[in-house]
């Protein structure tokens, strides 16, 4: 579901548990990751957002290369007083790390106590130049 546009309906939602939490995803291709569009529903048509994500970490790592070794892509809080649709960029410091999972945390929500919703969840970024990149 948060990998498909949800068309702003209220409670189209991949929804989680309590107020802190992750999901993990497995992209089909590697990539050079170069941002993060987190996606909430609208204020227009929704009358309570307490259960948007607020503050966000967005590890990343490739499964093939270093297993299991997580780095930091990304850390941000989502707003909700500005657009619905918020993208983030990677950390400079990450530079060309290539990644072909990445998982979301989420620490906290905007204050409801029993669920959190992700209506969408993007990357962006483009897959590797060269085979020699996908070595390092």
């Amino acid at each position: 579901m948060m990998l498909k546009p949800s068309f702003g309906e209220p409670g189209q939602c991949f929804p989680l548990k309590g107020d802190s939490g992750f999901v993990q995803i497995r992209l089909r291709t590697t990539i050079i990751l170069e941002a993060i569009t987190l996606e909430h529903v609208d204020n227009a048509v929704a009358y309570d957002r307490s259960s948007a994500p607020k503050n966000c970490r967005v590890y990343g790592w490739h499964q093939g290369y270093d297993a299991g070794k997580m780095f930091l892509l990304a850390e941000f809080s989502y707003d909700l007083e500005k657009s619905n649709a918020q993208t983030f960029n990677v950390l400079d410091s990450v530079g060309s790390g290539l990644v072909d999972t990445f998982r979301l945390d989420f620490t906290s929500n905007h204050g409801s106590p029993s669920h959190t919703c992700i209506y969408r969840l993007q990357v962006h970024g483009h897959e590797p130049t060269s085979v020699s990149m996908l070595a390092t």
